[in-house]
């Protein structure tokens, strides 16, 4: 009975799971135009408040989008090109943050936070049912009151 409820839930995670999978990958190789394009929306304008080195107009900016594009020529990869950037800019010239070290936390911490969540949701819905399942049994102790107390209320028909 259990593994018939459990079934739904366990093809629904299979199936997201798939999607994201699927969703995830690549649709293929860029243009090198596409992968710079792709670099610079991910790279931060050194001068600009949150822009990109995309969307920025900035000269400091313009000489990143370049520094990128003459890289992409050079057949540098993506993570050589923003390690360059990032030795000569710091780490902060990365819109989003790495993946490892401590600031893999940024990525890893909301993940934690919604499994413990979810967990502890999952069991005090649990340990409810148990309390409403055993609040609702009537012990005989409880019976014999009732009908004892029924008793008194109810006038002899005499």
């Amino acid at each position: 009975m259990r593994f018939r409820r459990w079934t739904p839930w366990v093809v629904l995670v299979i199936v997201l799971g798939g999607a994201l999978l699927i969703g995830s990958r690549g649709s293929g190789p860029d243009s090198p135009d596409e992968r710079a394009a792709k670099i610079e929306a991910e790279v931060r304008c050194p001068t600009c408040a949150g822009q990109s080195a995309l969307v920025s107009d900035a000269p400091a900016a313009k000489a990143v989008r370049t520094f990128v594009a003459q890289e992409v020529a050079a057949g540098r990869s993506d993570g050589v090109i923003e390690r360059e950037l990032t030795d000569r800019y710091g780490s902060d010239i990365l819109l989003r943050p790495p993946a490892s070290g401590i600031d893999g936390l940024v990525w890893f911490l909301p993940i934690v936070v919604l499994v413990v969540g979810a967990g502890g949701l999952v069991l005090a819905f649990r340990r409810w049912r148990a309390e409403a399942r055993a609040a609702g049994e009537v012990s005989e102790a409880d019976r014999e009151r009732v009908e004892s107390a029924l008793r008194r209320r109810t006038p002899d028909p005499d």
